[in-house]
């Protein structure tokens, strides 16, 4: 009984891709779009890609042209090669910017991206990417069912730039004086990341950074600068606590303003 079950289904899998052979090689072009549907419909997505890759071409100016289009798209979606499919998306807007799948081809362009989007740690170009879609999609459709969804996705990925920003601010502080003042380099990467990201969740993080590498700098400073750094310290002292007066760092960074304060001897 199992040798005849082997067989039946060695005999279906041969007719399909008998099937699948015949159909790469005709001619007949709409016999042809039509299996191409059918793969799609069926979630062959690999099928359906290599039919329509020859089809988008021939079909231009025809009444399938803008749909065989957009099925490219999705079948390289489906795939899960959401580079490919971003740029079919986005031939498919900018060709038919008025098209039926418009706004489908835009959202699918920017979240196929996001789910592409890379760790933190890796380069962010695709993020980046993402991002200039996503928002592009919402200049166009802001009334969108799919706009707050957009929105949030948005949020996230500028949340997982400024934590890429963020470990670069913690790896300075922790390289210190190696090779270098790191402790500067700490400074600017958290005010430039607060400046660029001035919601982020990481906010009050990037303000503790701050402060600590300024102490730092202050307690290892040469006599002519130790006044100035001094008062950096107590300057960013009141920056945080205006912000965070019952902050997760408060008790740390009232050590870092009790010593600088208690140091300062010029007056003006």
């Amino acid at each position: 009984m199992k040798k005849v079950v082997f067989f039946m289904m060695i005999t279906i899998l041969l007719s399909a891709c008998g099937e699948y052979n015949k159909i790469l090689k005709s001619t007949d072009y709409e016999v042809k779009y039509t299996y191409a549907k059918k793969y799609f419909n069926e979630k062959k997505f690999s099928k359906a890609a290599t039919l329509l890759e020859e089809l988008v071409t021939i079909l231009k100016g025809t009444k399938d042209a803008e749909e065989s289009l957009y099925l490219l798209a999705q079948s390289y979606y489906g795939m899960k090669d959401y580079q490919t499919a971003s740029q079919y998306f986005n031939t498919y807007y900018t060709t038919y910017p008025k098209g039926e799948y418009a706004e489908l081809a835009r959202f699918y362009s920017g979240y196929g991206l996001y789910l592409d989007s890379p760790d933190p740690r890796l380069d962010q170009a695709q993020t980046y990417k993402a991002i200039q879609e996503l928002q592009l999609y919402m200049e166009y459709y802001p009334q969108s069912e799919r706009a707050t969804e957009a929105q949030n996705i948005l949020f996230e990925l500028q949340e997982k730039l400024a934590y890429k920003e963020l470990l670069a601010t913690r790896l300075y502080y922790n390289l210190g004086n190696f090779m270098g003042n790191n402790y500067s380099s700490c400074v600017i990467t958290a005010q430039n990341a607060l400046k660029t990201y001035p919601y982020s969740k990481y906010r009050e993080e990037f303000m503790f950074f701050i402060i600590r590498s300024k102490y730092e700098m202050a307690v290892a400073s040469v006599e002519e600068k130790l006044q100035g750094r001094y008062r950096d310290v107590v300057d960013e002292y009141y920056n945080y606590i205006n912000e965070y007066p019952e902050g997760k760092y408060l008790k740390q960074v009232q050590k870092y303003f009790d010593y600088a304060n208690g140091r300062i001897t010029d007056v003006y």
